[in-house]
């Protein structure tokens, strides 16, 4: 299998000229590694890059902070870089934060999903630039759930959160650099971008296809096969049952003490999802929703990846969950917004005001296809691979 080549081991074998001569800031994490292993900050430095300052994501340029967990400034023990906080009072870089750098590299490995945060650290980064005269370059990285699938409605911005910042659909099918060309002139923040992107990627490729090493971007994205389904199964964090959080298997085990698993999982087969079977299961979360008691579910096999739809999986399962268990499913109660988080990871209300309602999940889907069928058409111009 030829091995896919990065946007950080291009620049390094050709386009070091982006940063020579120039103070250089990185937006990374510990998933920015060659395929070696060298992690980017090590890599750049070899190569005499002037590095001034880091910035931390969500979990940090380390990955040693927790979900949800406010990421603190500091000076990185091993370089003694200052580290900036991306994730806390403070996410969008400010101009103090950029006054030592010309350039800033962009270098995380996304999942490819809405909700996951580092998506708009990019963008915030990216708008950050374009108002203070710097330079943004994205090293690009694969799409791990491959480019081609699209699915879900478009976001409403009346419900834009750190968990969907802007109108794209949930599983939106771009590389984190697409998504930096999309975002800069869609929004309009006409910054001075570069993307230097993969060298072998095409867009049906899943991750373990490509040859690289597999770094968790984050704690509870363990393989591969979690990051398929967190496409379709992190909007079941607005509930009250696990969605695996806490055992070895999160986003591919789903349940609550009060569930029934034998019969949600007869429920689930006898819709005939494609490319998906449902096995009973039983868990014990140790952190999270439920931690330390007993749950019962399902476990998702996924047995034919192109023919999988995860969002219609998903709300299979939300819908299953509210139909068979009415006295104890519950969607959770407004935060400090005063919105639902199951409608922030949405992106809108009327997907839960549906199920209340006992709309089927083909009606659901049906209802945002227009909407989704203009966003396949305006991302067209904005995709970097075949």
């Amino acid at each position: 299998m030829p091995r896919v080549k990065t946007g950080l081991e291009l620049m390094l074998d050709q386009r070091l000229d982006v940063v020579r001569g120039r103070r250089v800031g990185l937006v990374t994490n510990h998933s920015a590694v060659t395929a070696d292993l060298t992690h980017i900050v090590d890599a750049l430095l070899a190569a005499g890059v002037n590095l001034r300052a880091l910035y931390g994501p969500e979990h940090g340029v380390r990955g040693d902070v927790a979900d949800g967990k406010e990421v603190e400034s500091y000076r990185d023990p091993r370089t003694g870089i200052p580290v900036y906080s991306l994730y806390g009072p403070t996410k969008k870089p400010t101009p103090e934060m950029l006054a030592d750098i010309d350039v800033l590299i962009f270098d995380i490995q996304d999942i490819g999903a809405r909700f996951y945060t580092y998506l708009y650290t990019m963008s915030y980064s990216l708008q950050a630039c374009a108002e203070n005269g710097k330079m943004f370059v994205v090293l690009d990285r694969p799409n791990p759930v491959s480019g081609n699938a699209v699915e879900g409605n478009i976001l409403d911005t009346r419900f834009s959160s750190f968990v969907g910042l802007h109108p794209i659909p949930i599983r939106h099918g771009f590389t984190i650099g697409e998504a930096a060309q999309f975002f800069n002139a869609e929004l309009g923040y006409g910054a001075a971008l570069d993307v230097i992107p993969c060298q072998g990627w095409k867009r049906a490729m899943y991750y373990d296809e490509t040859g690289l090493p597999w770094i968790m971007p984050s704690p509870n994205m363990p393989t591969i096969d979690a990051a398929i389904m967190y496409t379709g199964l992190c909007y079941i964090e607005g509930t009250n049952v696990s969605e695996g959080r806490g055992t070895s298997k999160p986003f591919e085990v789903v349940g609550a003490p009060f569930v029934d698993a034998y019969r949600l999982a007869d429920h689930m087969n006898s819709l005939g999802l494609p490319g998906v079977r449902f096995r009973p299961t039983s868990f014990f979360p140790s952190s999270s929703k439920h931690r330390d008691s007993q749950c019962f579910g399902v476990q998702v096999h996924v047995t034919d990846r192109s023919k999988l739809q995860t969002v219609p999986l998903g709300l299979s399962l939300i819908k299953a969950l509210h139909d068979l268990f009415p006295n104890d499913f519950q969607f959770r109660a407004p935060g400090p917004s005063g919105k639902s988080f199951f409608d922030l990871l949405l992106g809108t209300d009327k997907v839960r005001h549906a199920i209340e309602a006992g709309a089927s999940v083909q009606d659901i889907v049906f209802s945002w296809q227009d909407q989704l069928s203009e966003f396949m058409m305006k991302r067209r111009s904005y995709l970097l691979y075949i």
